[in-house]
C-alpha cells in the first residue's frame, strides 16, 4: 500500500507563526501557534501547532513527505541591482546600500531557515514557496469556486506588495498571475508607518487605527495622502518624500520629516487622541479605501471574472471590502477567515500538494473556519484544577443554547470556549465574548472592564443568516466577520450598539450548518428579546492573543471583566 502524501505548511520565523497540515490533499487542520502558548504574533517555529496536528492525524515528523514554507529566498536577491541603482535617486540616496543589504541579508537568513526546517523533517523535501502565491491558494481554495479573480494587497512578499490573479478550480486550482507591484510601492507599509505614528503597534493595532478613522474627518489630509499614493494606470505608488523606501533592517523610519511637518510629531502610547489624530486616521483610511477599490478596478478589468478573492494583511481592513462591495463590481467577494500572513501556511501546503500529487484533489478547505485543536473532559478538568478559586458547573448539552441566551439577555458578559479553535483574527463563536447588544452602556463596559482598550473601539455583531438583511445591507453572507456593512434603520434603532460612528458594523452572518450551537443560542435570543443579534468579540484582552486553551481562557476569567465562561459544558464563575 502507497504512504500517503503527507504535506505541512509553515508561516514561521517572522511574525504569526501557524502550521497546516494535508494528508492526500485533505485537510486535518491549521492553527495559529499564538494560540497555543499565549504569545500575540509569535514567530517561533510552530512546535506546539506541528505537534498538534502530527497527533491528530497518527503521524511522526519522519512521515512528513514535504513541507511548504512561505518565502523564497531567492526573490530577495533580485531585488538588490534595483536597490543599489536608487543611489542615482536624490531623494531615495541615503538608503540604497542599506535596502540592498537588507535584502541580502534577509535572503540569506531565508536559505538558512529552510535547512533548519529540512534538519526538523528529514524525509520530507523542503519547498520554498512564494509568498504572495501562498496568500493567493489560501483566498481561492477556501472559496470553493470554480473560477475568480484573486487580489491579494499586503506589506511586503520578497518584492511583492501586490498582485492579481486569475485562478480556476479551487479543488485542483490552477492560478495564472497577471499582474504585480513591487516594492517600494506597498499600501500596507504605509498602513502600518502611519499606525506606529499614531503610537500603535505597526503590524498589531492597524484596526485600531480604523477604527478611529471614523470619529476624524479626512479633508484635513486629504491632499497630504493623494500625493502620498497616487493612482497609477497599474495600481498605485508610494512617494518616496514622505515615506522613505523600506530598509529590512531596524532603525529607519517609516515617515519622512516632510511626513511629520506636515501631519503631527509622533505620538506617544497613551497621550491623548487629538482631533489632527482622528483627522490622519481618517485620511489614511479613505485613501486606502480609494486604492482598493482601483485595484479592484484592475482585478476585474484583467481576468473578467464575476468574483473575486481577497488577501494579505490588507484584506483585513474590513471598510475597504465593504466599498468594494457596494461598489457592486463583483457578484460576489470572498475573504478568507486567516487572510494574513498565518494563512499562508495553508497556501503553501496547497501550493506543495497541487505540484507533488495529482491524483488527489483538496478537500475539507472550502469554507472552513474552525480548524485548529478541541479539549475534552480531562483537559478541562486539569485546567480547572489550576484554579481552585474558580466553580465549573456541568450543564446539560441539551439546553445549552438557551441557557446561555437566559443569562445574556440578563445582562451578563460571558467568554465561550467550545469546539475547535477558530482560524485567523476574528472570533467566531468557538473562543468569543458574548453580551446583549440591547444592554445599556454594553460598550464602554466592554472597552473599559472586559477588553482594556480605548474607548473608541467599536464591537462586531452577529447575527444568524436567514435575517442578516434586517439589519444589515451587505447583500451577500460575511461568514468570518470580515467585512463592514451599513446599519438599516432597524439596527440603528434597535442595536446601536454594534453600530460603529461611521453607521456599519463588521458582522458575521452564522448558519446552522457553519456552527450549530452559535446559530440555536442567536435563536433562542431572539424567542427571549426579538433580536437575534449578539455583540462578539474575541475571547482575550489588550495585548494577549485569541485563547486557544482552556488555561488561557479560564486566566481570561480571571483577569478580566467577563461574568462568566462557557467552557465547553461547564459553566465557570468565580
Amino acid at each position: 500500500m502507497k504512504p500517503p502524501n503527507v504535506v505541512l505548511g509553515l508561516c514561521s520565523f517572522t511574525h504569526d507563526s501557524s502550521a497546516a497540515l494535508l494528508v492526500d490533499g485533505h485537510l486535518i487542520g491549521f492553527v495559529e501557534e499564538e494560540r497555543l502558548v499565549e504569545r500575540k504574533h509569535t514567530k517561533e517555529f510552530p512546535q506546539r501547532a506541528v505537534e498538534w496536528l502530527l497527533g491528530d492525524a497518527g503521524l511522526t515528523a519522519g512521515e512528513v513527505t514535504a513541507v511548504g514554507y512561505n518565502f523564497r529566498p531567492g526573490d530577495y536577491l533580485a531585488e538588490l541591482p534595483r536597490a543599489l541603482a536608487m543611489a542615482a535617486d536624490p531623494v531615495r540616496r541615503d538608503r540604497a546600500v542599506a535596502r540592498a543589504a537588507g535584502f541580502a541579508k534577509v535572503a540569506a537568513r531565508t536559505r538558512h531557515r529552510l535547512r533548519e526546517i529540512g534538519q526538523r523533517f528529514p524525509a520530507a523535501r523542503v519547498v520554498a514557496v512564494k509568498h504572495h502565491r501562498a496568500h493567493q491558494l489560501a483566498a481561492f481554495t477556501a472559496s470553493g469556486w470554480s473560477s475568480s479573480a484573486v487580489l491579494v494587497v499586503d506589506s511586503l512578499g520578497e518584492r511583492q506588495t501586490t498582485t492579481i490573479a486569475h485562478a480556476c478550480n479551487a479543488e485542483q486550482p490552477r492560478l495564472r498571475q497577471v499582474q504585480a507591484v513591487d516594492d517600494p510601492a506597498s499600501l500596507g507599509y504605509v498602513y502600518g508607518a502611519v499606525t506606529e505614528h499614531l503610537g500603535w503597534r505597526r503590524g498589531d493595532e492597524e484596526g485600531t487605527v480604523m477604527a478611529l478613522a471614523a470619529l476624524g474627518d479626512p479633508a484635513r489630509f486629504r491632499s497630504l495622502f493623494a500625493q502620498a499614493l497616487p493612482l497609477t494606470d497599474t495600481g498605485f505608488a508610494v512617494d518616496p518624500a514622505l515615506f522613505p523606501v523600506r530598509v529590512l533592517t531596524s532603525g529607519w523610519a517609516r515617515t519622512s520629516p516632510a511626513f511629520r511637518q506636515a501631519t503631527c510629531t509622533p505620538r506617544r502610547d497613551r497621550e491623548p487622541i487629538e482631533q489632527f489624530h482622528q483627522d490622519l486616521a481618517a485620511a489614511l483610511q479613505e485613501r486606502t479605501e480609494q486604492v482598493m477599490l482601483h485595484l479592484a478596478h484592475r482585478a476585474k478589468a484583467l481576468t473578467g471574472s464575476r468574483r473575486l478573492c481577497l488577501g494579505g494583511g490588507v484584506a483585513t481592513n474590513c471598510v475597504a471590502v465593504g466599498r468594494i462591495i457596494d461598489s457592486g463590481l463583483f457578484e460576489e467577494v470572498f475573504v478568507p477567515p486567516a487572510p494574513g500572513d498565518a494563512g499562508t501556511a495553508l497556501g503553501a501546503a496547497a501550493a506543495v500538494h497541487t505540484r507533488v500529487d495529482t491524483a488527489h484533489p483538496l478537500t475539507g478547505i472550502r469554507g472552513a473556519c474552525y480548524l485548529g485543536p478541541s479539549y475534552g473532559e480531562q483537559d478541562i478538568d486539569q485546567a480547572l484544577a489550576v484554579h481552585p478559586l474558580l466553580d465549573g458547573k456541568l450543564l446539560e448539552e441539551g439546553h445549552l443554547a438557551r441557557f446561555l441566551a437566559e443569562r445574556l439577555a440578563s445582562g451578563m458578559v460571558v467568554g465561550v470556549f467550545r469546539g475547535r479553535v477558530e482560524a485567523g483574527p476574528r472570533a467566531l463563536g468557538n473562543r468569543s465574548i458574548l453580551a446583549s447588544p440591547l444592554l445599556p452602556n454594553v460598550v464602554e463596559r466592554l472597552n473599559k472592564v472586559v477588553k482594556f482598550r480605548e474607548p473608541f473601539r467599536p464591537f462586531a455583531p452577529m447575527v444568524t443568516a436567514e435575517r442578516a438583511e434586517e439589519f444589515f445591507a451587505l447583500g451577500q453572507q460575511a461568514p468570518f466577520m470580515s467585512m463592514a456593512a451599513r446599519a438599516t434603520e432597524t439596527a440603528r434603532t434597535l442595536v446601536p450598539a454594534v453600530v460603529h460612528t461611521n453607521g456599519t458594523a463588521r458582522l458575521q452572518t452564522v448558519t446552522a450548518d457553519q456552527n450549530p450551537f452559535i446559530h440555536a443560542l442567536l435563536e433562542a435570543f431572539a424567542e427571549i428579546t426579538g433580536v437575534p443579534v449578539l455583540i462578539n468579540t474575541s475571547l482575550n484582552i489588550k495585548g494577549k492573543p485569541m485563547c486557544g486553551t482552556p488555561q488561557m481562557a479560564l486566566n481570561c476569567l480571571t483577569e478580566s471583566g467577563l461574568d462568566a465562561l462557557l467552557l465547553e459544558d461547564r459553566w465557570v464563575v468565580r
